[in-house]
């Protein structure tokens, strides 16, 4: 029997990806469809597997938790207040519907989650991760993670024993977990790790009468901000999806929502537009640009897993209606397939939104103004991390009035403190490029690291009507040619051309050898 779970749970998987739908999706269907056809949701295999995965889940949580990241306050704020309102909505909802309070709050809570799974996937396939209006979206979902992770606690029932007070303790352990994980070393090693941390965390919370999913979480914690913290969680990430599967199946499994809960569905599934357009004007009020306010509204815009697992949780802790599970999980489905239709079209979108946007914009002084004059500046370097910042300063050096430009406000604070001219601009925004003249820069520098992003930055360029040199800088050779017919110039492979590099010292420094430097 488990071998036609997962055979089905591929089936769908493969044929939501070959649709551009998030395989979570595919994965929900396959469980739904089990469930019609009548098999059984018996699996041991199955139910292991998908506790497993929610425990990874949260355990990575954990990993990438960062109070600086919420500390912004268009996320605490935006992330706050959108909770706010949006499970109170939602609760009052509830109420209506004929729940009590205790299941009216935990779902009307629950449903105001976006979905950390979905939004990291869909800004990672787009390049967008580390784009400002990426940063925001993941700031705000780590905020919705920690309300969850408390929703958690309490839907799973059960009563603490006195020894769980105890547990503050595992904070003198960080320094002692921290030592293993680095000296885990090898990849295989390091997984291995992460799932024991994860395991016995969780283990540890179950007998103390803690809820063993939330120790999965604290495990995380006490490895949060250690660079080792993130080279974990980016192995850990592909183990922890395919755990999930039996999760996602075993929700489906729940079944179709009776005929009675239909009417609260659809009216429930057409508050999702409402849900994204009250982040929008949330972060327009916390003085984010029309786009920025767009592009994260976008990806928030989805109902959560984590509505999914506290549901399960509670359902399972005798506080919510079981009945309420199968419509949750087909809402979840319903709106991973909206978004991920947003997310392919995002940027359409914003285009023929973006003259409404600049209006609601108006009454804000952001701190992503685009200029209306660039001077007499020469070069423009795109994206001022390490290659932008020395591409800037080997310019400035030559007296060739470089210009930086970069998507992130606090990266501008930074060159700022040190000197730079920095300003801030979103390589894919139309309005940016068209907003000065460029008629004086000899040559525009690509230093963004997403492929996707340097197309996409191109071809805006072109558009707004510079028709000067554009340099990109590449990670992979197979990547010339797409960039050259976007319209670049010239590309750079720096790994290539450091090996290069000190091919040619190496010969310019042997006495013995009769060979000229290569030009």
């Amino acid at each position: 029997m488990d071998i036609i779970w997962i055979g089905v749970a591929f089936i769908a998987g493969f044929i939501a990806q070959m649709f551009k739908i998030p395989t979570i999706v595919g994965y929900l269907i396959a469980g739904l469809a089990l469930s019609v056809v009548g098999i059984p949701d018996n699996s041991d295999l199955i139910k292991d597997i998908g506790d497993l995965g929610v425990a990874l889940l949260l355990f990575t949580v954990g990993l990438h938790l960062r109070i600086k990241s919420i500390l912004q306050p268009e996320v605490l704020g935006v992330g706050s207040l959108h909770l706010l309102i949006s499970g109170g909505v939602f609760t009052g909802i509830g109420m209506l519907a004929g729940w009590d309070l205790t299941a009216s709050l935990l779902v009307g809570i629950a449903l105001g989650f976006s979905s950390t799974v979905l939004t990291a996937k869909s800004l990672e396939a787009r390049g967008e991760i580390n784009a400002y209006h990426g940063r925001i979206a993941i700031g705000v979902l780590i905020l919705q993670d920690i309300v969850a992770i408390v929703l958690l606690a309490v839907s799973g029932g059960g009563q603490p024993s006195p020894l769980a007070i105890g547990l503050v303790g595992l904070v003198i352990l960080r320094p002692l977990l921290i030592r293993l994980l680095v000296m885990s070393g090898s990849e295989e090693l390091m997984l291995v790790y992460g799932l024991l941390l994860t395991l016995g965390a969780g283990a540890l919370f179950e007998a103390v009468g803690l809820d063993s999913k939330l120790g999965a979480l604290v495990g995380g914690l006490l490895l949060s901000g250690h660079p080792k913290a993130d080279e974990l969680y980016e192995k850990l990430w592909g183990l922890k999806e395919v755990f999930l599967i039996g999760f996602f199946l075993q929700v489906g499994l729940s079944g179709l929502p009776a005929a009675s809960e239909i009417p609260l569905l659809i009216f429930l599934f057409a508050l999702l537009p409402v849900k994204g357009a009250l982040f929008f004007g949330l972060f327009i009020r916390f003085n984010l640009t029309g786009r920025t306010a767009f592009m994260s509204s976008v990806a928030l815009t989805a109902y959560s897993e984590f509505a999914l697992i506290v549901v399960t949780a509670g359902v399972a802790g005798g506080m919510i209606p079981e009945s309420i599970l199968s419509m949750v999980a087909l809402l979840v489905t319903m709106s991973f397939m909206v978004n991920a239709m947003l997310g392919r079209f995002a940027e359409t979108l914003w285009s023929r939104f973006d003259k409404t946007a600049a209006e609601a914009e108006s009454i804000n002084e952001n701190r992503e103004r685009i200029p209306t004059t660039i001077g007499k500046t020469r070069y423009l370097i795109v994206g001022m991390g390490r290659a932008g910042t020395s591409a800037y300063d080997y310019l400035k050096r030559h007296n060739q009035r470089p210009l930086g430009i970069d998507a992130d406000p606090e990266v501008m604070e930074r060159h700022f403190e040190q000197g730079r001219r920095v300003i801030y601009g979103d390589s894919q925004d139309s309005n940016f490029w068209g907003a000065f003249d460029m008629s004086n820069v000899k040559a525009i520098l690509l230093l963004i690291p997403d492929k996707e992003r340097k197309i996409a930055a191109t071809q805006q360029i072109r558009v707004a009507g510079y028709t000067g040199h554009i340099h990109a800088l590449i990670r992979y050779d197979e990547d010339i040619d797409d960039l050259l017919e976007a319209g670049v110039n010239e590309a750079t492979q720096p790994i290539s051309r450091a090996g290069r590099d000190i091919a040619e010292a190496l010969v310019l420094n042997d006495p013995e050898t009769q060979l000229s430097p290569v030009a």
